[in-house]
């Protein structure tokens, strides 16, 4: 007696036309995004396999989903963390489970998640977009009518929700704080001058001179990683400047304490010979730092939560007015400065 042939799954189909399983399914439902060649190929793939196409699981499918996709940048950076914790104790209350991802800030990354997020049929994606996202595959989301949040940076051109902080307000606070204190020499390190999240700290940087008459001397802006180590490789290279600055102004928190590190391999003792200033007010910055760091409090939970809220009245109705979502940031004056 033969055995029953197994049915051809759609999964088998795209690997076989080498496409994404996503785009197989978009082809299986008419979806008029995809090109005529791919939909050919695709077309012939499911003929010569002997694809069926699986009306009832379907509609199952279909059904709404309790599971949402977070994708994030660097799990490593304990911004990251607290803003995670926000998703999950307010998602947690409406009964949702949350998958994440992390994209190391590589769009290659990001586009692969995001692909495999839509495969695995979440309800919803909250996306900390990488510094130079482009709206490309996030216009893929919306194509499929997939709620989506965005969150910490926003991607130029793309209407969609989004929650962060008041980036441009934060680092004027932090760079008018140490003008207060007598600096007039201030470098501003760290971070990618592609994200909407750097771009909008230097507008602040600037606002603080220009208000102070101050003239900026570029030379004292340095890209770097938004880590430890670009902290203390950004340090390196503004002491090497004839003139070096009285003070510095960092991106994050995570290079703050690379640049506190940097000084004090040169011989300077932060908070004393240079003052130093963070932004986030991660936990470390109060408990672990030496000494504790002055920084700017982007309030993480609270972009995590209100993210998360975002995305569960948008997966209960995709119609509802897009809304963005702009928090105050706090000073929170420490020993560094």
């Amino acid at each position: 007696m033969s055995q029953k042939k197994a049915r051809v799954t759609l999964k088998q189909v795209a690997e076989h036309a080498g496409v994404s399983r996503a785009t197989a399914s978009l082809i299986v439902r008419n979806s008029p995004s995809i090109s005529e060649p791919t939909r050919e190929k695709v077309l012939a793939s499911m003929e010569e396999l002997g694809y069926v196409y699986d009306r009832v699981a379907a509609n199952l499918r279909g059904q709404s989903s309790t599971t949402v996709g977070l994708i994030i940048t660097d799990i490593a950076n304990p911004f990251f963390n607290e803003l995670l914790v926000g998703v999950h104790n307010r998602l947690e209350e409406d009964g949702y489970t949350v998958i994440l991802g992390t994209t190391f800030d590589m769009e290659n990354k990001q586009q692969k998640l995001i692909s495999t997020m839509m495969e695995h049929r979440v309800g919803g994606i909250i996306l900390c977009p990488v510094s130079d996202s482009s709206s490309i595959n996030v216009e893929e989301l919306q194509r499929w009518n997939l709620p989506i949040v965005t969150a910490v940076r926003e991607i130029e051109g793309l209407a969609c929700d989004y929650v962060g902080i008041n980036y441009a307000e934060g680092a004027q606070m932090a760079v008018e704080h140490l003008i207060n204190k007598g600096h007039q020499r201030i470098a501003f390190v760290g971070g990618n001058s592609e994200s909407s999240a750097w771009q909008n700290r230097k507008k602040g940087y600037m606002l603080a001179h220009k208000k102070a008459e101050i003239e900026v001397d570029e030379s004292l802006i340095v890209e770097s990683s938004a880590e430890r180590s670009g902290g203390v490789e950004s340090i390196e290279r503004v002491l090497e400047e004839s003139d070096p600055p009285s003070a510095v102004f960092c991106f994050n928190d995570l290079v703050a304490f690379g640049v506190i590190e940097g000084l004090r391999r040169a011989g300077y003792q932060p908070g004393k010979d240079v003052a130093v200033v963070g932004f986030d007010n991660v936990e470390e910055s109060a408990t672990l730092s030496y000494p504790s760091l002055t920084t700017i409090s982007s309030h993480a939970k609270v972009i995590g939560s209100k993210a998360a809220d975002l995305l569960h009245q948008r997966i209960n109705n995709n119609e509802v007015e897009q809304q963005r979502i702009i928090l105050h940031p706090d000073l929170v004056i420490r020993e560094s400065s």
